[in-house]
């Protein structure tokens, strides 16, 4: 299990806090820091099964400069999105769980981590 965080963040230091209460065996991964890649995150959005628009944080000041609420939301601009989240990963909802079974989920919320827990092998 993978856990992308920013350390600021208060869910991503509650869903730690829970793995770690559970016993949990997980990596951090400090996206920040050590950006994702274009296809890292391509691969984690077929995890979620999610689109990169649904996991942009479109409140953050690098979003509101490059008029991310005006681009389409459509196959054709996937890869823009992509792109955009690459090279600002700061726009990258947090934290983002890669559980052992596959799949991936946004743990924002007790519930979301409970889930990613249950998916241990």
């Amino acid at each position: 299990m993978e856990i992308w965080i920013n350390p600021a963040c208060s869910k991503c230091r509650s869903a730690i806090s829970l793995l770690d209460a559970e016993g949990a065996e997980y990596t951090v991964r400090r996206y920040l820091d050590d950006v994702p890649s274009e296809d890292e995150i391509r691969e984690v959005l077929d995890r979620l099964g999610l689109e990169p628009w649904d996991i942009t944080r479109t409140q953050e000041p690098a979003a509101k400069e490059l008029g991310l609420k005006e681009w389409a939301r459509d196959d054709s601009s996937r890869d823009r999105w992509i792109t955009a989240l690459s090279a600002h990963p700061k726009l990258i909802q947090r934290p983002i769980i890669t559980a052992d079974d596959g799949s991936a989920l946004v743990a924002r919320s007790e519930d979301a981590v409970q889930e990613a827990l249950s998916r241990r092998k």
